[in-house]
């Protein structure tokens, strides 16, 4: 499974993941103890969670789009990342450099108005 080998890669991982309907693949992109904000005000956190959420969203077979992507903003290995959505809105992320160089989110507030 391709890992993100800059924190800008996620984004596009997350496409591709979600559109192919990939939970494994969507649950891997964030790290075990991440927290994800739902659209109903909540949060997911950790892995089990993350995945019952994405299992869930998977199951209404979304399409979704590409965004126009910000480059991220990184100190030393934290970056901000974030996407215009294609309908308004925003996206928000934290993501850490995993030992092996690859990228992980954190945090994920996928919905920022």
């Amino acid at each position: 499974m391709e890992k993100a080998g800059e924190p800008e890669d996620l984004s596009r991982l997350f496409i591709e993941r979600v559109n192919t309907h990939d939970v494994d693949g969507l649950v891997e992109l964030y790290e075990p103890d991440a927290v994800l904000a739902t659209p109903d005000g909540g949060t997911a956190r950790g892995a089990a969670e993350i995945r019952a959420f994405y299992a869930a969203l998977i199951s209404t077979k979304p399409v979704f789009s590409a965004g126009r992507q910000w480059p991220a903003l990184r100190v030393g290995d934290i970056a901000l990342t974030s996407s215009r959505l294609p309908g308004g809105g925003a996206t928000a992320e934290i993501a850490r450099c995993q030992p092996d160089g690859s990228w992980r989110w954190l945090a994920d507030r996928p919905s920022v108005t």
